[in-house]
């Protein structure tokens, strides 16, 4: 069995339309108060909110590492 890395409870994965998804022991869901907690704290960043000098590097490096494959 799996532990969960926020509550360290026992869980397992099960495969729920087309995503793993941790259970309880009991065959519930498994959404434990620290793992709600961590998602809140993830900030997302606004495409606008970046520098475009800074995109087109990236979108740079990524397309010259896709042709090297």
């Amino acid at each position: 069995m799996a532990r969960c890395k926020f509550c360290n409870k026992e869980i397992t994965w099960m495969k729920e339309g087309g995503r793993n998804r941790p259970v309880n022991g009991d065959g519930g869901a498994h959404m434990c108060d620290e793992m709600k907690n961590s998602m809140k704290s993830i900030k997302s960043i606004e495409p606008t909110e970046i520098d475009s000098d800074i995109l087109k590097q990236y979108e740079l490096a990524i397309n010259i590492k896709a042709q090297k494959k």
